[in-house]
């Protein structure tokens, strides 16, 4: 399985970015996906997750601002940011992950840099 995550960059307060996760060796349709961010010294903390039923669950701070979708055709997930916030500012990494007990499988993909600021 290998997620490879595109789109950061910087951008100024009150813009947008379009970050996409493009898999292969597994199916997004069928799988749990998620966008989670760090920055330096910090845990990594969940930004939005799509699971494989369709239900979404962001971080209170991005509600109304971000949204998670499946792009189907091209086997990725994309978050959409707007509105974003200096406060934005870190490392996004791409996440899936499914099944359960010992067949439960989780995978991230690399990093991309989010940069907030005028």
């Amino acid at each position: 399985v290998q997620l490879q995550a595109s789109g950061g960059g910087l951008v100024q307060p009150g813009g947008s970015l379009r970050l996409s996760c493009a898999a292969s060796g597994i199916l997004v349709s069928i799988t749990n996906m998620g966008w989670y961010r760090q920055t330096p010294g910090n845990e990594r903390e969940l930004v939005a997750e799509l699971t494989s039923g369709g239900t979404t669950n962001y971080k209170d701070s991005v509600k109304g601002r971000f949204t998670i979708s499946r792009d189907n055709p091209k086997n990725a997930v994309v978050l959409q940011m707007n509105s974003l916030k200096p406060e934005d500012t870190a490392a996004y990494y791409c996440n899936a992950n499914f099944g359960s007990g010992s067949l439960y499988r989780n995978y991230w993909g690399q990093g991309t840099l989010v940069t907030v600021s005028a």
